[in-house]
């Protein structure tokens, strides 16, 4: 029996998998990670079971910019086409809601540090996040926010985003807030974009003293949650067998 895999495209050297590699380890999974700060190439057609699209500080506005944005969109449109799981963190989402034909526009105030993400009604039956702890606390970095794609079902949102988490279909995620930081990665972020930190006058030491505080409970929802999402990963595969 071939091995289920899955294709990472990771943007910035601060935002990787992180929780989600894990989660894909202990289902089993392989998985390649696309390295495009490196200039590692994007590939022409989806060459998995499953693609996870990360985060990064560029947008859905900066596509005749980078090309390999729009390389990324006919991956996600592959997926969505071939019903392959797909799971979009911050910028992927976004990207994913692009895709999908929704607006992502700039936020009137960016969002970024520790917050509550509220579950919505919908989120109680859903594959991934029923039965999570309701509210939980991630960690959020974006300035853009999407309105809700045609046919989705809205998962969750914030105090400040309306839409924080969205599934199209049985397998397409969309999350905008981060579930996959490890206390490393948000040390990482907050250090290198500690000028947008300062610019809006927040505090990039206590950012990384509360990801300490949180480590736990974010690690034992980021296990569920991509775990059960791996799952469907894995049942994609047989299926393609």
């Amino acid at each position: 029996m071939t091995m289920s895999d899955v294709r990472i495209l990771q943007h910035v050297r601060p935002e990787p998998p992180g929780t989600i590699a894990e989660a894909l380890d202990d289902r089993g999974l392989s998985h390649r990670t696309t390295r495009i700060f490196r200039d590692d190439p994007v590939p022409d057609t989806l060459d998995a079971d499953g693609l996870v699209v990360m985060g990064g500080p560029m947008g859905v506005e900066d596509l005749d910019d980078r090309p390999h944005l729009s390389r990324e969109l006919t991956l996600i449109e592959q997926a969505l086409q071939d019903d392959r799981p797909v799971l979009g963190v911050c910028l992927g989402s976004q990207l994913l809601a692009h895709v999908l034909g929704a607006d992502v526009r700039s936020a009137p105030q960016k969002e970024i540090g520790w917050d509550d993400v509220i579950l919505t009604d919908a989120a109680a039956d859903d594959p991934l996040f029923h039965d999570v702890g309701d509210p939980f606390t991630a960690f959020h970095w974006h300035g853009d926010v999407f309105a809700l794609p045609d046919g989705a079902v809205s998962l969750a949102r914030s105090a400040q985003t309306e839409h924080q988490a969205f599934r199209y279909g049985d397998t397409a995620y969309g999350l905008l807030f981060h579930l996959e930081v490890t206390p490393k990665t948000v040390a990482w972020m907050t250090k290198a974009f500690q000028d947008e930190l300062a610019d809006d006058g927040l505090d990039g030491a206590a950012i990384r003293r509360a990801a300490m505080t949180h480590e736990a409970t974010l690690r034992d929802t980021a296990r569920t949650v991509f775990g059960r999402w791996a799952e469907l990963v894995g049942a994609s595969g047989l299926r393609g067998a």
